[in-house]
């Protein structure tokens, strides 16, 4: 049909009418919609699926060697599934670090209250490593890094950023100010705050190689060298 102009002139346009929606037919019952959050729901199940499949492979077969393929079919997934939330290994990989380890990198960087001394610091911060690292899952993310790091490069610099860098900054700035407090007796933990972390990544690195030969007490270790450093460092 041709549209009117104001003074009863034709156009030339033409209006298009919208079909109107389908009807269901007689006795035909409309499908039910899914409420979104049910949806939501199933999609970050199926996420967190895929997310534990590819780490358990990556540390079964190494970064390498794994395949979509066999993530997938850990997970209970199609393949493509994994593409709906990963573009590829190496998102899966920022997704397991960014999940497992970043958050108790956070934990590190909120400043304690005034009242707590640096041994009382890193005294909890031995029992974090125990409890949420190395008796979890999240022990074979290190192990994965250290094992597949030199050979990907960007999965190094990827971790040294989100994880290394950033403890390590927090860890500095706690002791730093325990010496302006008085706490300890030299800059020797500022400069080098690896001397502090160093026994939880042998224990990682033991664990991997040793452990069945020889199993260490984590914890009584990491204690025995709280005693050490602070005997030797501070007051």
């Amino acid at each position: 049909m041709r549209s009117m102009g104001p003074r009863g002139r034709s156009t030339g346009r033409r209006h298009l009418r919208r079909a109107p929606p389908a009807r269901p037919a007689a006795g035909e019952r409309r499908p039910a919609r899914k409420p979104a959050g049910n949806r939501a729901e199933k999609s970050e199940a199926r996420r967190q699926a895929i997310v534990k499949a590819a780490l358990e492979e990556f540390c079964a077969r190494g970064f390498a060697a794994t395949r979509l393929d066999d993530v997938a079919a850990r997970a209970g997934v199609a393949k493509g599934t994994i593409y709906l939330h990963f573009d590829d290994k190496e998102a899966l990989f920022r997704e397991i670090v960014g999940t497992m380890l970043v958050p108790l990198v956070a934990v590190l960087e909120e400043a304690p209250p005034p009242d707590v001394s640096i041994r009382a610091v890193i005294a909890h911060f031995f029992e974090m490593f125990v409890q949420e690292i190395y008796s979890t899952q999240r022990r074979n993310v290190l192990r994965l890094v250290m094992t597949e790091g030199p050979r990907f490069p960007e999965l190094a610099a990827f971790y040294y950023r989100n994880v290394v860098e950033r403890a390590i900054t927090a860890m500095r700035a706690l002791l730093a100010r325990a010496r302006e407090r008085g706490e300890l007796a030299d800059d020797r933990l500022i400069r080098f705050p690896q001397l502090i972390i160093a026994p939880a990544l042998v224990a990682i690195v033991w664990s991997g190689l040793f452990d069945r030969f020889a199993p260490i007490d984590v914890d009584a270790m990491l204690r025995a060298h709280l005693d050490t450093l602070f005997d030797g460092a501070g007051s």
